[in-house]
């Protein structure tokens, strides 16, 4: 029975850190782009394919429904509130490191994104992909870490399937 418990005190001190180490991370990348790399505020070109835009977004990924949310961001705020809410007590229940690790990346990010909709009504973003002129939507860290947690969750689906052959 303790090694259980120790070995489940020890996802979640995990899962925490991930969800520490995401927000943290989005939000001093977002502090630094705002105040000190976009002062003045300019595009800035990094290769071929990357530039840092600013902008900021009142809807659901990738601006959809921006036009709705843009009047009641704390509507948005409060849905979001409840998927990561469930994730994070997911998180506290999950039975492998993978699992936890990709529950705590995802609840970070998404909980960077609601700070900044609650803050300043909408989500900070800055990263620009592009191939050509074909642009990807403008993202940011947390949305990094929610891709991440996500093909992280995925992958251990798959390692940790339920009757799967062991060897």
């Amino acid at each position: 029975m303790t090694v259980k418990r120790s070995a489940n005190s020890t996802r979640v001190l995990l899962g925490l850190a991930c969800v520490a180490f995401a927000f943290s991370i989005d939000q001093l990348s977002k502090l630094a782009v705002v105040e000190i790399i976009m002062q003045p505020p300019r595009d800035i070109y990094i290769t071929a394919f990357l530039n840092i835009v600013l902008s900021y977004n009142t809807g659901i990924s990738f601006g959809i429904l921006s036009g709705y949310f843009s009047s009641s961001p704390s509507s948005l705020s409060f849905l979001t509130s409840l998927v990561v809410g469930f994730l994070f007590v997911w998180m506290l229940y999950a039975k492998t490191n993978g699992h936890t690790m990709a529950l705590g990346l995802i609840t970070g990010g998404a909980s960077g994104n609601i700070y900044d909709r609650m803050r300043q009504g909408a989500v900070t973003d800055f990263i620009d992909l592009h191939l050509g002129a074909w642009h990807w939507p403008t993202f940011n860290t947390a949305d990094i870490a929610i891709v991440v947690g996500a093909a992280i969750l995925i992958a251990d689906s798959f390692r940790s399937a339920p009757g799967r052959p062991a060897g």
